[in-house]
C-alpha cells in the first residue's frame, strides 16, 4: 500500500486552503453594477410608483457616455430619480456626472441634494457643479421641498443640505449631539410638509438617522457610507464608514425605527475609492411604492 510522502502532504495542506481562499476572495472584488430593490406600502399612494435612487457616483465611469448606468435606469422605467449626494467629486472632473445627467434629465424628474464632496471642492468648482445641475433642469433641494403629482399621488420631496456646508456645525459621532444649522433646517422642513402627501427626505448622511426619525417624513433616503466598503456575505454591516467608524450600523439597506423608514444606498463609486470594494458591488436602488 502506497503512502503519500510528507512533501505531498505539506503541499496539499498549503494548496487546498489557498485555493479555497482564492475562490472566496475573487468574487468579492466584482464591481459590476447591481440593482437592489425595496418595496414599501402606504395608504397615501393611490397608484404604484417607482423611484430610482442614485448616490455617491463620484463621477465614476459606467461605459462610454455612462451608457451602462443609463441603460440600467431606463430598463427600470422609474417615475422619478433621487440623487442623494456625492454625485460629483471634489477631485475628479465633472465629465462623467454631466454625461449621466444629459442621459436621464430629459426622461425623468430628477431631485438632488448635496453630499460632503460637493462642498469639499473649491468655491469655484462647487459653483460649476451647481451650474451643471441647473443646465439639465435638475431640482436642487437646498433645505427646501417640492411637491409633484405622479400617477395620481401627491409626492413631497425635501432635501436637507449636507452639514459640511456650514463651518459652524459641530458634529459629534454617534448621533447624540447636534448643534448649528442642520437641526433647525430639518425642523423647518418637517413643519412645512403636508401630512396628507407621501413625503420623502433626501439627506446624504445616514448616521443622522436619530434626527430623521424624530420627524414625520414617510421615507428617508441616504448614501455616504459606500456600504461599509468591505463586506462579508450575508452580513448587513460593512467594515468601515465615515462618521460611524468600524462596523457601521447604517451602511446600506433598509432601516425602520420609531415609525420612520430609511433606505441607504451602497453607492456607485468605483475607481475613485482608495481601496477596492469587497463583496459590495455598486448599486442602483429601485424603490417600489404601493
Amino acid at each position: 500500500m502506497s503512502r503519500k510522502s510528507p512533501n505531498k502532504k505539506r503541499t496539499a495542506a498549503i494548496l487546498i486552503p489557498a485555493a479555497a481562499l482564492l475562490l472566496f476572495t475573487l468574487p468579492g472584488f466584482y464591481a459590476g453594477l447591481t440593482v437592489r430593490r425595496y418595496s414599501l406600502e402606504s395608504d397615501k399612494i393611490s397608484s404604484p410608483l417607482r423611484i430610482a435612487l442614485l448616490s455617491d457616483l463620484h463621477s465614476c465611469r459606467y461605459g462610454r457616455g455612462q451608457k451602462n448606468l443609463i441603460r440600467a435606469i431606463q430598463k427600470e422605467a422609474p417615475d422619478l430619480i433621487l440623487l442623494a449626494g456625492d454625485i460629483f467629486d471634489d477631485k475628479k472632473d465633472d465629465a462623467k456626472t454631466e454625461e449621466l445627467l444629459s442621459g436621464i434629465s430629459s426622461l425623468y424628474p430628477c431631485f438632488y441634494v448635496t453630499g460632503n464632496h460637493e462642498y469639499w471642492a473649491t468655491e469655484d468648482k462647487y459653483q460649476k457643479k451647481m451650474a451643471i445641475l441647473d443646465r439639465y433642469g435638475v431640482h436642487v433641494l437646498h433645505d427646501r421641498m417640492e411637491t409633484v403629482e405622479i400617477n395620481g399621488s401627491a409626492i413631497t420631496v425635501a432635501g436637507l443640505d449636507d452639514p459640511d456646508r456650514a463651518l459652524n456645525f459641530h458634529y459629534t459621532r454617534g448621533g447624540s449631539l447636534y448643534e448649528g444649522e442642520l437641526p433647525q433646517a430639518l425642523a423647518a422642513l418637517d413643519r412645512e410638509r403636508n401630512p396628507a402627501c407621501f413625503s420623502i427626505l433626501l439627506s446624504h448622511r445616514p448616521e443622522l438617522f436619530p434626527l430623521y426619525r424624530e420627524t414625520g417624513f414617510d421615507l428617508v433616503v441616504s448614501g455616504h457610507a459606500h456600504g461599509g466598503q468591505w463586506r462579508l456575505p450575508f452580513l448587513q454591516n460593512g467594515l468601515y464608514s465615515p462618521h460611524e467608524g468600524l462596523f457601521p450600523k447604517y451602511s446600506g439597506g433598509l432601516f425602520s425605527e420609531s415609525g420612520t423608514t430609511m433606505i441607504v444606498s451602497r453607492g456607485l463609486a468605483r475607481e475613485s475609492t482608495p481601496v477596492p470594494r469587497f463583496y459590495n458591488p455598486p448599486e442602483l436602488v429601485i424603490i417600489e411604492l404601493k
